[in-house]
């Protein structure tokens, strides 16, 4: 009998199996040298980011978070990296023309790769899972509620992302330790 853990962890691991590690390569290569990385998402996607870009300060990239007094103005050299799991997301699309006309590039997370965020992009990394635009009738594919295997994906995905980059910057685990917080 499969239960319910093993039944999300494979869904994962179908999902993560299509991503195509060669982009995950490029994104990486992109994020490592950015003269300034921005961060975006929205409600649980915007969790995974921010925990994301938490990872990337601590690998001491130049990272800020769009809506944090701190975020600082994007311009040409930098990386506006965002996730928009049903790819019409209206903020995002918002912001991600901001970026692009202050001649920023920018990287969409997404499950939809033909929708209108897709368009705008300079690339486009496909989490192939369903969202909030595909949880009902026959688009439905996961036994996950709502956007949760999307969301479940940025995860794992961004840890890994984080085992490459780490390389990519040669942060140790001493030097990323170093830069966590003191104030918890």
């Amino acid at each position: 009998m499969t239960t319910l853990f093993q039944t999300a962890l494979d869904e994962l691991g179908a999902v993560l199996g299509r991503v195509d590690e060669a982009r995950v390569d490029d994104v990486c290569k992109m994020l490592a040298h950015a003269r300034q990385i921005g961060t975006h998402g929205l409600g649980r996607e915007g969790l995974q980011m921010r925990g994301f870009a938490m990872r990337l300060f601590h690998l001491g990239m130049p990272v800020g978070i769009v809506g944090d007094m701190t975020m600082p103005p994007l311009g040409q050299g930098d990386v506006f990296l965002t996730s928009s799991g049903p790819g019409e997301t209206t903020t995002i699309l918002t912001l991600m023309k901001v970026a692009k006309d202050a001649r920023a590039r920018v990287i969409l997370l997404t499950a939809e790769p033909r929708g209108s965020a897709a368009k705008l992009a300079d690339v486009t990394l496909l989490i192939p899972a369903q969202t909030m635009a595909s949880d009902q009738g026959a688009a439905k594919t996961s036994a996950l509620p709502m956007g949760s295997a999307f969301e479940g994906a940025l995860f794992v995905l961004f840890e890994v992302m984080v085992l490459k980059l780490k390389a990519l910057v040669n942060a140790s685990p001493e030097e990323m330790r170093a830069r966590h917080t003191n104030m918890e």
